[in-house]
């Protein structure tokens, strides 16, 4: 590929993408953030003793007790909040106890403390309903209880950014139960939301967005075209540009999921996204270049255009390289060959039929 900047508006980097040591091709997302607990130091000792006490077995009736204190007619605040938070923290650690408090008919009156006023109370609630769905065994419960629209409300306007972070990922898990779990969450409207979270969050909110969308994108093929609407992939590029985000492999995962759609591989073109897939095609990890050619791949498949744009950008010589490295897979190296005759025929209807063969290979 040129080096000279001026034949092409690519911008240079000096430094190989990673958002890890791992350069495995393995997906590059681990589970959602759970629940990180901050205390004054006046109450920390207490917390401590808490925690411990939580972390082991609970009894049936110490649950019952608690989920009793949610249901309560006329609670104070106080109790609300010590039960909610006990629960919270019963969930935290202990599978065994997880399946206790959902068998104890907990789940309802967590949900019901996701509109309350208080903001301590709200982010319990969130949290012991993240907690509780780290249990597959639980995820249908909540979503039968109806929680789905009062986590997206939370991640738009809970007062606590703990609260709309784990809000986004108890969505997450959520959106893992089936199809029609992801397309509920996308329809209740929590896709804008999470691209917003995507833009402007802190370093964890970053990440736990973009997981929730690379969930939401490949469970549910109408929640592609709700991120595309949502203009998920102007962040997604800029974070793929920037190795500094620590979000390379992750954005490059989501904009992957995106542009299996005709909008999002419109929209990838349009927000200049050829030129960032190409030098990570160039400069990333084994992994990024991976999942640069296969996007690649999918903005090149029907579109003759987007052919001539991607060859003009450069692709040909480190797809070249790249398919006689030693070192790359098989079928990383299949992918590379394919994409580089694809674009050195550009107009050739003939080669739709084997792209097509190798984009689904996947």
């Amino acid at each position: 590929m040129e080096s000279d900047a001026s034949t092409s508006p690519r911008r240079r980097s000096t430094s190989c993408y990673s958002d890890s040591g791992d350069s495995s091709c393995s997906e590059p997302f681990s589970e959602c953030g759970s629940d990180d607990l901050s205390f004054t130091p006046a109450a920390a000792a207490g917390i401590h003793r808490l925690l411990l006490s939580c972390a082991a077995e609970a009894s049936e009736d110490a649950i019952s007790s608690l989920v009793a204190e949610l249901e309560s007619p006329s609670p104070s605040l106080d109790s609300l909040r010590r039960a909610a938070m006990e629960l919270r923290l019963l969930a935290k650690h202990n599978p065994d106890n997880r399946v206790r408090i959902a068998a104890a008919g907990a789940v309802r009156p967590l949900v019901a403390l996701l509109s309350h006023p208080d903001p301590l109370l709200q982010e319990h609630g969130v949290t012991a309903l993240l907690n509780l769905s780290l249990c597959d065994e639980n995820k249908a419960t909540i979503v039968e209880a109806g929680a789905i629209r009062p986590l997206v409300q939370a991640l738009k306007s809970a007062a606590s950014p703990a609260a709309r972070e784990n809000a986004a990922c108890a969505l997450l898990r959520l959106a893992q139960l089936d199809g029609s779990a992801a397309a509920a969450v996308g329809r209740a409207g929590a896709i804008p939301l999470l691209v917003s979270l995507l833009e402007t969050g802190g370093a964890r909110g970053k990440k736990d967005a973009a997981t929730a969308l690379y969930a939401l994108c490949s469970g549910a093929r109408e929640n592609r075209l709700r991120a595309v609407e949502a203009g998920a992939v102007r962040p997604l590029l800029d974070l793929m540009a920037d190795p500094e985000s620590g979000m390379v492999d992750k954005a490059a995962y989501v904009l992957h999921s995106l542009v299996g759609s005709s909008e999002g591989r419109a929209a990838a073109v349009e927000e200049g996204g050829i030129p960032v897939l190409v030098e990570m095609v160039e400069v990333g990890s084994s992994r990024q270049k991976e999942i640069a050619t296969l996007s690649l791949l999918q903005i090149c498949e029907d579109n003759a255009v987007y052919r001539t744009m991607v060859a003009r950008e450069g692709a040909i010589p480190p797809l070249v390289a790249l398919s006689q490295s030693s070192s790359a897979r098989p079928k990383l190296k299949t992918k590379a060959e394919a994409l580089i005759e694809m674009l050195r025929q550009p107009r050739s209807p003939s080669l739709r039929a084997r792209a097509a063969a190798v984009v689904g290979a996947e």
